[in-house]
């Protein structure tokens, strides 16, 4: 293997590891945090799952938004309070929560495991 193919396979290994790791500044809770927090009425709670699983399944007290409307409805949110993040799995809350902080809002959190977790 020649250094060009070494480092196309080290470049590809490191966007792969650094889209998985947690963004910078957003703080992970446990979904047993998250049914502590949840009667707190200074946080948001988002889903960011598609309106179909939101509708099979969803926890009272979180909106929808897609994770693809994210980026034209953050506007909605405010950069005040903080805001909870939850997909199916955690990988989909993981990318919005990367998403909003790009966009300004200083409090994010992600809920590891997401659903998934949710008992």
């Amino acid at each position: 293997m020649d250094y060009l193919n070494v480092i196309i396979l080290a470049l590809v290994i490191f966007y792969f590891i650094k889209r998985l790791l947690p963004a910078k500044g957003v703080k992970q809770i446990s979904t047993t945090d998250l049914k502590k927090a949840l009667t707190d009425k200074n946080k948001q709670f988002i889903d960011v799952r598609t309106p179909g699983e939101f509708r099979v399944n969803n926890i009272r007290g979180f909106n929808n938004i897609p994770l693809h409307q994210l980026a034209k409805n953050a506007n909605k949110l405010s950069k005040e309070k903080e805001v909870v993040v939850i997909c199916q799995s955690g990988m989909r809350s993981n990318k919005a929560s990367k998403l909003l902080k790009k966009q300004g809002f200083k409090q994010v959190t992600n809920v590891k495991g997401g659903m998934s977790a949710w008992s």
